[in-house]
């Protein structure tokens, strides 16, 4: 497991902000060397700390299609097999499990409200899952 020291934690948020900045710009911002950049991501990114590099979009970006998150709670100790029947919906954007009267919190994303109607009432049949709540999200604040 890899411990996170400040510089660590700087290079990853500049990294969140454009993970396509050439080390030379990382360089810059954080005020270290190309060198040191470049050891630190590769010791990130081999530690397993750093999974990949992405883009991102504006939330509204498709204003078509529908967000939620969906509360879910699961019955006995039928968490892994429910885990496992989640990440078979493509419109499952991510998964996480929690504390407290739910059990996991999952992002859905659909590409409209009939798309978002079929997969919450495929979620509402898998074998474990006791109760949900689903709150569609309207906007989000930046």
């Amino acid at each position: 497991m890899h411990i996170f020291d400040d510089l660590d934690r700087q290079l990853i948020a500049a990294l969140r902000e454009d993970g396509r900045a050439p080390i030379s710009k990382l360089a810059t911002i954080l005020g270290i060397s190309r060198a040191t950049v470049q050891s630190r991501l590769d010791r990130l990114i081999d530690s397993g700390a750093v999974l990949g590099f992405t883009i991102r979009s504006r939330q509204d970006y498709d204003a078509n299609s529908v967000r939620a998150i969906m509360l879910i709670e699961v019955t006995g100790r039928s968490t892994t097999a429910v885990i496992k029947q989640l990440r078979g919906l493509p419109e499952l954007h991510s998964l996480h499990t929690t504390n407290g009267a739910w059990d996991l919190v999952a992002e859905i994303r659909a590409s409209s409200l009939s798309d978002f109607d079929r997969v919450l009432r495929e979620v509402r049949t898998i074998n474990g899952i006791l109760n949900s709540e689903t709150s569609i999200l309207l906007s989000s604040v930046e």
